[in-house]
């Protein structure tokens, strides 16, 4: 199947949990909202109801990692279908906390599981939509669990684990420099929030002035 959105903005936000993705979110959207552009955030899992009810069964922490990868797969199917295309559809800038990139960082990187299925998974289940640009919020474990008061059921696999899933992000990263811009999510909030509003504001220069479309299609 291939189908086409009109030029709307699909931006993904990624990084560990403590990098400040729901802060900057927040900010990028309201300083967007105030250029006048239609803004649509989501998250993942979340997204609509299937998608919180898939967030809520992750969050008990008790699937086995295949279980895990699905569940995540899942709900970003219905997120895709049900709120990201709808909103690009209608022009707007999509603001998405974690895509794919966060399953093959943390179940392939970070669980073991062959990042290659997990690629190939995250085709069929987006219909090979991609990211105009993903911004990665880049922060040491040790920094990321500090700032939260409230651990995750991934966090709590500790720090070992949030090594090997962000070196998991820089090693997609850099096999994805033209998509992916890697952020230092240390440095004070209001000076990143500044750079991913410049970042955003140059793909959406730049997505105007060449009148690209999004476009999806997969076959398997």
């Amino acid at each position: 199947m291939t189908t086409s959105c009109s030029a709307g903005l699909f931006v993904t936000v990624e990084g560990i949990d403590g990098a400040g993705k729901t802060t900057q979110i927040s900010k990028l959207k309201a300083a967007l909202e105030n250029q006048g552009r239609q803004v649509c955030v989501t998250r993942e899992p979340g997204g609509d109801e299937l998608g919180e009810t898939v967030r809520h069964l992750l969050l008990s922490g008790t699937a086995v990692d295949r279980a895990e990868l699905l569940l995540f797969l899942a709900a970003r199917a219905q997120n895709t279908d049900r709120v990201i295309v709808p909103a690009l559809q209608a022009g707007a800038i999509v603001l998405c906390d974690r895509y794919i990139d966060s399953s093959t960082a943390y179940q392939g990187y970070g669980r073991g599981l062959d990042p290659g299925h997990i690629e190939a998974l995250n085709t069929f289940a987006t219909d090979a939509l991609m990211p105009d640009i993903t911004i990665l919020l880049d922060i040491s474990p040790t920094t990321g669990l500090v700032r939260q008061s409230v651990h995750s059921a991934m966090e709590r696999e500790g720090e070992q684990f949030l090594t090997r899933v962000r070196q998991g992000f820089h090693t997609i990263a850099q096999n994805s420099a033209g998509r992916i811009v890697v952020l230092d999510a240390a440095i004070p909030v209001n000076d990143l929030h500044a750079q991913m509003l410049q970042l955003v504001n140059q793909r959406l220069s730049a997505k105007s002035a060449s009148g690209a479309t999004v476009k999806r299609g997969v076959n398997i």
